[in-house]
C-alpha cells in the first residue's frame, strides 16, 4: 500500500548550541517520506527551484519513494532558517523564504490517485483540500497545521478537518484550535470538527494520542544525543502513517504501535542535522529501538 504526501521539499539553516548546518536539504514531505519509506512506498508531491540538483535528490535514490509529484519550477527552493536554544524546545525563525513555494499548486499525478493513505503536510487547508479533490476514496486522511493557518484561516481549516481522520498537532496548536487550554477538552473539542484521532506531540515530553476508543500516551525515547529537532514532528508523522499503512485495519492496537513506532523514528532524526541519521539508518536498528521502547514504557510482571 501506498502513501501519498503532500508538503515542502525545502533547503534549513539550522544553528543549534551543538553546530549550525548550512542550507542543508529539510522540508516536510522530505522528512516524512524517508521515514515511511522504511515500512511503505511513497508517493512525494512538492516543488523545488532551479537550486535543487542531483546531490539533493540522491537522498531519495534506492528507496521506495517515487518523485513523478515533485514539480521543478523556475526560482529558488524554499528556505528556512532557525536558531534554538539550549533546551531545544524553543527556536527562533531566522528568515522565511518561500521562493517557488508560495506558487505551489499542487497536481497530483494520475497514478498516485489510488493511494490508500494520505499525508497532508502543512500547507493552505484550502489547497489540502484541493489534494483531496484529485484523489480517490482514500482509506485514511491525515493532516498538519501550524499557527499561521489557525489564526488567518480558520474556517477555511474547519471545511479541511471536516475530510480529514487524523490530525497531527502540537499542544499549542491543540489549545489556539480549540480555544481550550485543557488538552483532553481540546482534543475533545477538535474531535467535534471531523477527525476520529488527534494526535499532540509534545517534543521531548512525548505524544498523546485521543480517539473514539479513549486515549493513550506516549514519552520521548530517552537520549544522550540530541543535535537538532529540526524535522522530529514530520519524521514521527512519516513512522506513524508508514506502519498503520501496513496494519490490516486501524483498531486500537495498530494506533497504539504507530505511535510508539513514529516516536522511535523522531528519536532517530534528533541524533543529527538535516537527515543524516535517517539516512544513514537501517530496519534492524529500528525495531530494535523499538523494542526498547515497548520495555521502557511497560510495567506489567514488574
Amino acid at each position: 500500500m501506498s502513501i501519498l504526501v503532500v508538503g515542502s521539499v525545502a533547503y534549513d539553516t539550522v544553528e543549534t548550541p551543538f553546530g549550525r548546518a548550512e542550507r542543508v536539504l529539510g522540508g516536510s514531505a522530505s522528512f516524512f517520506s524517508l521515514a515511511a519509506s522504511f515500512f511503505t512506498p511513497v508517493n512525494l508531491v512538492g516543488v523545488v527551484g532551479q537550486d535543487f540538483g542531483e546531490e539533493q535528490l540522491r537522498a531519495f535514490a534506492g528507496r521506495p519513494i517515487d518523485l513523478e509529484g515533485l514539480e521543478h519550477m523556475e526560482g529558488k527552493t524554499f528556505h528556512w532558517q532557525g536558531r534554538y536554544s539550549w533546551d531545544l524546545n524553543s527556536r527562533d525563525t531566522i528568515c522565511t523564504d518561500l521562493n517557488v513555494f508560495e506558487f505551489f499548486k499542487p497536481k497530483i499525478p494520475a497514478r498516485y490517485r489510488g493511494s490508500e493513505v494520505v499525508f497532508l503536510g502543512n500547507i493552505d487547508p484550502v489547497l489540502q483540500r484541493e489534494v483531496l479533490d484529485q484523489v480517490s476514496a482514500p482509506r485514511i486522511v491525515a493532516c498538519d497545521t501550524m499557527n499561521f493557518w489557525i489564526k488567518g484561516k480558520a474556517e477555511e481549516l474547519k471545511k479541511t478537518l471536516a475530510r480529514t481522520q487524523v490530525l497531527l498537532v502540537n499542544d499549542a496548536e491543540a489549545r489556539e484550535l480549540s480555544g481550550e487550554w485543557n488538552l483532553v477538552k481540546a482534543a475533545r473539542a477538535i474531535r467535534a470538527l471531523g477527525p476520529r484521532t488527534v494526535v499532540v506531540k509534545k517534543g521531548e515530553h512525548g505524544v498523546l494520542m485521543f480517539h473514539e476508543d479513549g486515549s493513550f500516551a506516549a514519552p520521548a525515547y530517552p537520549l544522550e544525543t540530541v543535535f537538532d529537532p529540526t524535522g522530529a514532528g514530520d519524521t514521527f508523522a512519516g513512522g506513524f502513517l508508514g506502519y498503520l499503512a501496513c496494519c490490516p485495519q486501524v483498531d486500537e492496537g495498530s494506533l497504539r504501535r504507530a505511535i510508539i513506532m513514529g516516536s522511535t523514528l523522531a528519536s532517530f532524526c534528533v541524533e543529527a542535522f538535516s537527515l543524516d541519521r535517517l539516512l544513514s539508518l537501517t530496519r534492524p536498528e529500528i525495531d530494535e529501538r523499538f523494542r526498547l521502547f515497548k520495555r521502557l514504557t511497560s510495567f506489567e510482571g514488574i
